[in-house]
């Protein structure tokens, strides 16, 4: 079998495409094929799909390929430019490439799949590119199949923000929780980033006002965000999150209390970790210390009883528990838990509806930890696009409908 015929059936060209060159330069360590098609060939046009239209002229390009073996593979050809009668001269499109692209299909697939699993700067290294070259490849096929996204089952969405980079510069990811997938991120952490959100759902095969349920943390943005644009929505305030706020409120009275109390210092970790997470020695200092007079025993044990609420049994019984915990913190006399307190007090629905709900952001935790890992190990990202791509690529489970 001549050279040209094994190249010919590796590419799966059919005519009017036909391998007609190969040439290997062992000094450069690459092959170069050449494409051409029969003299008189025609051609669909590429708008309104017309058969059989005259070719008018031809444009030289090459496409870099998967490589041969360790040398650097590239697909010459003559490109058609047809007359068609409806659309006017119009270049074809080839069946080894995107339009526009100066890569085959084959080798934006394989970069597709190195730049899941790592940075894009190191896939460009390993294959040879510049990295701006491989970051429109991904571009083109993350938003690609982000525009072809159905979201007509979209019940319940969690939402959350991850910094972008250091500063106040942030993004919102809004999160699937029945499909455990992002469904949409953009800049901000805003309420118009809840109303983009809205519009993309709207544009995605489905409607806003089919989201039952969204899961947020107390932001008043959000809250506002979500009131104003998924109008048929309840609120639940994330539990990870409302306890965070209680254990802020018990490291603030330990660190004004630690200035007279010099026991308290380097005990921070103790009163904030659950106890079962803590060695025998660990549970040991902290018994001494909440044997003592201590303002900030008072608060940790007020800290621990406010977790508790979410084990009873019924919404019932918790709102029972949390009027009685209201009680307890706001007279406490230790001003960063009576802060906290009035804050739960107007945020109590919001609260109480998790145990209706049953969702939480420890999903998008989970994911926003993948996204800054992500950024970490690339070392940050030149723009919030790039961002916003590795994000969907990370955590979308978006089809790119990558060749094979």
């Amino acid at each position: 079998m001549r050279d040209i015929d094994l190249f010919q059936l590796a590419l799966g060209l059919v005519p009017p495409w036909m391998v007609v060159d190969a040439k290997f330069d062992a000094d450069k360590k690459r092959l170069d094929i050449e494409i051409d098609f029969k003299t008189g060939g025609r051609f669909a046009c590429p708008e309104c799909g017309k058969a059989d239209c005259p070719v008018h002229d031809t444009v030289k390009k090459t496409w870099r390929h998967l490589n041969f073996f360790q040398h650097e593979a590239f697909l010459h050809a003559r490109v058609a430019r047809i007359d068609c009668p409806d659309c006017g001269v119009r270049l074809v499109n080839v069946p080894w490439a995107r339009p526009g692209s100066g890569f085959t299909l084959l080798f934006e697939a394989f970069v597709m799949t190195l730049v899941k699993d790592m940075p894009v700067a190191a896939a460009a290294r390993l294959v040879g590119e510049h990295d701006t070259r491989l970051w429109r490849v991904v571009q083109h096929y993350v938003e690609t199949a982000v525009a072809r996204m159905d979201l007509s089952e979209l019940r319940r969405v969690a939402v959350d923000e991850t910094a972008a980079k250091r500063g106040q510069d942030y993004i919102s990811l809004f999160v699937d929780m029945d499909a455990r997938k992002v469904v949409y991120v953009t800049k901000g952490n805003d309420a118009e980033t809840v109303a983009r959100f809205a519009d993309h759902v709207d544009d995605h095969n489905s409607d806003a006002s089919r989201i039952k349920e969204a899961c947020i943390d107390m932001s008043s943005a959000y809250i506002k965000g979500v009131t104003e644009n998924l109008t048929e929505a309840e609120i639940t305030f994330d539990k990870f999150h409302a306890v965070k706020l209680v254990n802020d409120a018990v490291d603030q009275v330990r660190r004004a209390e630690s200035k007279n109390r010099p026991q308290l210092k380097y005990s921070r970790y103790l009163w904030l970790m659950n106890e079962s997470r803590l060695s025998v020695e660990q549970s040991l200092s902290l018994e001494a210390l909440c044997s003592m007079n201590l303002k900030t025993a008072r608060a940790y044990r007020i800290r621990l009883a406010f977790q508790d609420i979410y084990s009873c049994p019924s919404r019932d019984w918790a709102e029972l528990v949390l009027n009685r915990w209201y009680s307890w913190a706001i007279r406490s006399r230790l001003e960063p838990i009576k802060k906290v307190a009035r804050t739960v007090k107007r945020h109590r629905d919001g609260i109480l509806r998790w145990f209706d709900s049953k969702i939480a952001n420890g999903l998008i935790e989970a994911i926003n930890s993948l996204v800054q890992a992500a950024k970490a190990k690339a070392r940050g990202y030149r723009s919030l696009r790039n961002l916003i791509a590795i994000t969907y690529l990370i955590a979308g489970k978006i089809d790119l409908k990558l060749a094979t």
